[in-house]
């Protein structure tokens, strides 16, 4: 069940939002966790018990570790941290990375038979989320959580159980025991969530489906090679962004405050800014928990490489079990690299306009690797944005045809529209009204405009689902 569903919005948050408005606060633990593990029975079943027995694992080695610690049993902490994170790490590799193993093998001559494992939902996410409690606890920046329920809810809380945002204990530890519910707050979350529901169903299924005509055109020229790399971008964007917005307004109709995942990552001007724009509770996390620990840049410059090497490769394969994310990651850990070393310098005393292309530049090219599993694919795709025929009929038939969606894809990639939005409200001088009112009117057409498309298309993937 995807949020950008009609049966997830009409009948299954329908039904939630109603319980939970009539539920008293001691009781909202509980209702959230019935409703996450129906979300996810809906959409799983199969693997629901890897969920569950994951998170009762994860719930009492919390509790070990946090005795060990209180005993001032280091080695018995350390021992439980290191069996936990194996514990975590073992399920993830086998349902996720055993097939890319043995296929990797039979490559060089053997003859296993590949198994046939089906991926479970947000396994990735829920994995790391839970590890980073694991170690937090360890390091004693939180304590264990002794009520299973609210440890459950935090691992299973639907509205980002399935694609994040990576959400750290810490964050929500005391939303989980106590939070309250201001009308102010409900709003925010149903306009952020509308916002999210606009960018996947309006911008992202559209882009989509054209990015798929062009991509199946094995004939296409170079200008539409390049229009099909664009399309690409703006659907995983505001695919994978559209699912953060409406999971963090859920989250606020709840009464959670979750983690920002993205911040106009298209508007960056180098490698490294797109990265603390892009994705950002899973940068976070490499760096928190790989990178810091490796020692960071505190040990020499060839160390801090290695050290990227590391987290990138790590980057890359969390990402998916095919070859083609590895060297996406590697790809992002050379232009970092060659950052670090100096060409940042470079980029500062560049024009704005000269560094933005640059940045754009780079993004696309990776989107090429990132797109394609098969790398041969992935070469030809290159090969066609510059080479062939430079215009078709086909050409100037999709950009023009799809021209209203594409200038508003470039639009609402960037900050103007939210700082077009902040500036009217502050100039108006009846904020009590007139902003309110137009923003709800604004919301409920969006809304309907997106229903409607819900009902019409049935084109509706979401590219995470595969992570």
């Amino acid at each position: 069940m995807v949020f950008s569903s009609i049966v997830f919005l009409f009948v299954f948050l329908a039904a939630v939002l109603v319980l939970s408005l009539v539920c008293p606060m001691r009781f909202q633990n509980i209702l959230l966790l019935a409703a996450s593990l129906c979300f996810y029975l809906w959409g799983e079943w199969r693997f629901a018990g890897i969920l569950i027995l994951s998170t009762l694992f994860d719930y009492g080695m919390g509790l070990l570790i946090g005795y060990f610690r209180e005993k001032e049993q280091k080695g018995a902490a350390k021992a439980a941290l290191i069996v936990t994170v194996i514990g975590n790490l073992s399920v993830l590799v086998v349902f996720k990375y055993s097939g890319l193993l043995v296929r990797s093998m039979n490559a060089l001559g053997a003859s296993f038979r590949v198994p046939a494992f089906v991926l479970p939902l947000g396994i990735s996410f829920y994995t790391f989320q839970q590890m980073s409690y694991i170690i937090d606890v360890y390091r004693g920046t939180v304590k264990p959580q002794k009520n299973p329920v609210s440890f459950a809810t935090y691992v299973m809380l639907f509205p980002q159980l399935i694609a994040g945002p990576i959400v750290r204990y810490n964050e929500i530890e005391k939303q989980l025991q106590e939070r309250t519910r201001s009308l102010t707050d409900y709003a925010e979350g149903i306009r952020r969530f509308v916002c999210g529901l606009a960018k996947k169903v309006l911008l992202a299924n559209a882009a989509g489906a054209v990015y798929e005509t062009i991509a199946g055109n094995a004939e296409r020229s170079v200008l539409l090679s390049w229009l099909g790399l664009f399309l690409y971008a703006f659907q995983i964007y505001f695919d994978f962004s559209g699912y953060s917005d409406m999971a963090i307004g859920l989250g606020k109709m709840f009464g959670f405050s979750f983690p920002e995942n993205f911040d106009h990552p298209y508007e960056a001007k180098s490698a490294t800014e797109f990265w603390r724009r892009w994705h950002i509770t899973l940068s976070t996390w490499f760096r928190e928990y790989v990178y810091i620990p490796l020692g960071g840049n505190r040990r020499g410059k060839v160390r801090t490489i290695f050290n990227l090497l590391i987290v990138w490769a790590l980057t890359g394969f969390w990402h998916g079990a095919e070859w083609n994310f590895l060297l996406w990651g590697l790809y992002w850990f050379v232009l970092l690299t060659i950052e670090k070393c100096g060409f940042d310098k470079i980029l500062e005393k560049l024009p704005n306009v000269l560094r933005h292309v640059y940045a754009l530049l780079i993004i696309l090219f990776g989107w090429v690797l990132f797109a394609h599993e098969n790398l041969s694919a992935a070469g030809s795709y290159v090969r066609s944005l510059f080479c062939g025929s430079f215009y078709t009929a086909e050409t100037g038939y999709l950009f023009c045809s799809n021209i209203g969606m594409i200038i508003l894809a470039a639009l609402f990639s960037t900050s103007l529209p939210g700082r077009c939005a902040a500036a009217f409200k502050k100039k108006t001088k009846e904020e009590a009204l007139t902003p309110a009112v137009l923003r709800t009117a604004v919301m409920a057409l969006v809304f309907l405009l997106c229903v409607a498309c819900l009902i019409r298309e049935s084109y509706n993937p979401f590219l995470y689902f595969r992570f």
